[in-house]
């Protein structure tokens, strides 16, 4: 299996008698001709970066408008720095934050907003740039379990139970990672029995795909840099494909072997630049994106290198924030961040913009129905129609203080969002099963 990770053997011994029984139950479940999948996430649960399907988009059913003074407030939650989103799974609630020189992990209740525990580990990353010390990669829950990355390249896998710590890799020191500009930030993707990661190392380590259950190395592919953009996966055309968007390019790997399928540049020329929104996958296409005066592509993905459909500097330039897709159309942030960049609508297929807003403070987005939720980096909330026709602000808010870039979270009807200061819990709707 390769490396093994700084294991805890009890919390080894039990994960795998964990993994056992939901084994055997589901041979059960089979035989007994169970349709539901046992140990599934419940409906409107978001796991992960960029929430179930990992492209931004919640199956929940929201408020078509806000009160005068915003969505209500259920409870606020105080925490550290970091741009790590909140991660939501059944009841549980999960946060990473730095606070002094400890990064902690918080499992809270979800409806509540009441502690259930906590872990803390030392950490002394200093960022180079003044652009905070806290964790940049958002967790994920997986079977029970918890995955997070800190700035520091320190990857760790949690019982979601109780806290305890199963097993840790530091990346930095295993692959000899160079620091970077702003720490490392790719959030942690469980595909499989696999957790695939950004690393960014020496000798072949750019990506790396560890053991779920014990952090061993089961794989490595490339030489390129870690990029601060987060790996997704599709099955297109009968076949399963990882794309990393790394500091050199897009890259097509099967997740499952390791195997580069193709490489596709699309970086700035400049060394002051980075790659950051998360690829999209549209069908058998994928659109990227980056600012520096690289632009947007559209690609169709192929066995030994992709198609380019169209690429441009002028459609829609993310420089951090990744896109929505809706109907046909994409809605995104052109421009650079400290620019005032505007919010966006094009059309997928061509790149031709539809409608832009007023420029003002850059942010993220995700969507639900035809309604996109914006989080802008002052604090700012809006709701906008997810609509090609017209740029429409169905409402507005201001609960949190700048600066704010984790993304928000949507479960069950509650919408949790973080400053550098506070998690806090909004109602915004109600959950599909409701």
């Amino acid at each position: 299996m390769g490396d093994r990770a700084n294991l805890n053997p009890n919390a080894v011994a039990r994960r795998r008698a964990n993994v056992a029984i939901r084994l055997a139950t589901r041979a059960i479940a089979a035989l007994l001709v169970v349709s539901a999948p046992v140990l599934r996430l419940q409906a409107g649960d978001w796991p992960q970066f960029l929430g179930p399907s990992r492209d931004g988009v919640s199956p929940e059913k929201i408020a078509e408008s806000w009160p005068a003074g915003g969505p209500e407030e259920l409870w606020r939650f105080e925490v550290g720095e970091g741009f790590s989103g909140p991660v939501v799974a059944g009841d549980r609630l999960v946060i990473v934050h730095r606070i002094d020189d400890e990064e902690v992990v918080d499992c809270l209740d979800a409806s509540s907003g009441k502690r259930l525990w906590n872990v803390e580990r030392p950490t002394d990353y200093r960022d180079d740039y003044g652009s905070g010390d806290g964790p940049r990669a958002t967790p994920a829950i997986a079977g029970g379990s918890i995955y997070t990355f800190g700035a520091d390249g320190v990857l760790r896998c949690l019982e979601l139970s109780d806290g305890d710590v199963v097993w840790t890799v530091d990346t930095a020191k295993k692959f000899r990672v160079r620091k970077g500009f702003f720490g490392a930030a790719c959030s942690p993707l469980v595909e499989g029995s696999r957790v695939l990661m950004h690393v960014g190392g020496e000798e072949e380590s750019g990506i790396v795909a560890f053991d779920r259950d014990d952090g061993g190395v089961v794989w490595k592919a490339t030489d390129h840099d870690a990029s601060y953009s987060s790996p997704v996966v599709a099955t297109i055309r009968g076949a399963r494909h990882g794309f990393f968007f790394t500091r050199r390019g897009l890259v097509d790997v099967d997740p499952v072997t390791g195997k580069v399928r193709w490489e596709f540049r699309w970086r700035a020329r400049i060394n002051a630049s980075v790659n950051a929104a998360t690829p999209l996958v549209l069908g058998d296409r994928v659109f990227i994106s980056t600012s520096y005066n690289v632009g947007a592509a559209l690609l169709e993905v192929g066995d030994s290198a992709p198609e380019v459909i169209w690429k441009s500097d002028e459609a829609l330039t993310n420089h951090y924030a990744t896109s929505i897709h809706h109907d046909g159309f994409l809605f995104g942030f052109h421009g650079r961040q400290e620019a005032g960049p505007e919010l966006r609508c094009i059309e997928a297929a061509t790149g031709t913009v539809r409608w832009r807003s007023p420029r003002g403070s850059a942010g993220c987005l995700i969507r639900a129905g035809d309604r996109l939720i914006v989080l802008h980096e002052s604090g700012e909330l809006t709701l906008v129609d997810a609509k090609p026709d017209k740029f429409t602000t169905r409402a507005r808010a201001k609960p949190l203080s700048p600066t704010v870039r984790a993304y928000p979270a949507l479960a069950g009807g509650r919408l949790y969002m973080r400053d550098e200061r506070r998690l806090l819990c909004l109602r915004v709707g109600e959950s599909p099963s409701e």
